[in-house]
């Protein structure tokens, strides 16, 4: 499929900010079942580029003006066709680095025995599906119950949450298997599901000695194909944000986020 995304994010606070620095992840790479036709992303100043460690684009900006509204605003196209296992380069992050919780993924003792009949055995695609489709039943897909500093923990405790928590749980367990397991976040084409489409899923690694991963989308249970668009991977959320920042001053935020995504015929 050939896609046409418009991911804007707007800002507005009750005070001036005086000092701000973004950090942006919102440029999809080009690997295996997606290729960037064009893409530009916009930011209120000119912002300097790189590749952090897990070979993201992070594009990073400071404000040291004072503003009292802030707009980013990433599109392109990418043409997109079925594809779920990757491998990594030889400059990529161990996998073994993967094995490590983190505050958003580390499972509770709950959780394990709660989830104990499905953990996998093995890192095989039937094994995580398996476990996929428990997180999927378990934790009910309910916008505005949690946030993007909600941990595993608490989304199993209230057995809801969103693609971001269905990531984190299903990290924890994997990890907690020893299988490592990575955060990716993207976006997901689906017309009549428009709320679904800023997307969080995980890469799990079925050879660790060959670097292959496997993609799988544990809210649909399913392994990824060409609707979905890659942004980023992580430890977990955090280290893969599309947008995230520090600032001082500007009291109370107002966070306003839209994203379109049509497919180019």
């Amino acid at each position: 499929m050939r896609l046409k995304i418009r991911h804007r994010t707007e800002y507005r606070y009750e005070t001036p900010v005086r000092y701000s620095i973004q950090e942006l992840r919102l440029t999809p790479p080009s690997t295996k079942g997606q290729e960037i036709d064009k893409w530009k992303v916009s930011t209120p100043i000119k912002s300097a580029s790189s590749i952090d460690t897990f070979g993201n684009v992070c594009n990073v900006f400071v404000q040291e003006s004072p503003y009292t509204s802030m707009m980013i605003e990433a599109e392109g196209e990418v043409h997109t066709q079925d594809a779920f296992e990757f491998i990594d380069d030889a400059k990529a992050v161990s996998p073994y680095y993967l094995l490590q919780q983190t505050h958003l993924t580390e499972p509770t003792e709950e959780m394990l025995k709660y989830f104990s009949a499905s953990l996998p055995k093995i890192n095989s695609v039937d094994e995580i599906l398996k476990l996929a489709a428990a997180v999927q039943k378990t934790i009910e897909y309910s916008p505005g119950q949690t946030n993007f500093a909600t941990t595993a923990a608490q989304s199993f405790a209230m057995k809801s949450g969103v693609c971001q928590d269905h990531a984190h749980i299903m990290l924890g367990l994997c990890r907690a298997s020893n299988i490592p397991a990575r955060y990716v976040s993207g976006y997901f084409f689906a017309e009549e599901s428009p709320n679904l489409a800023s997307h969080a899923w995980i890469d799990f690694c079925s050879d660790i000695d060959r670097g292959v991963w496997i993609s799988v989308d544990i809210t649909h249970a399913c392994l990824v194909d060409s609707r979905h668009i890659r942004l980023a991977i992580g430890r977990d959320y955090y280290s893969a944000a599309p947008v995230k920042g520090v600032r001082s001053g500007g009291g109370g935020e107002e966070l306003s986020a839209s994203i379109s995504i049509q497919q180019v015929t």
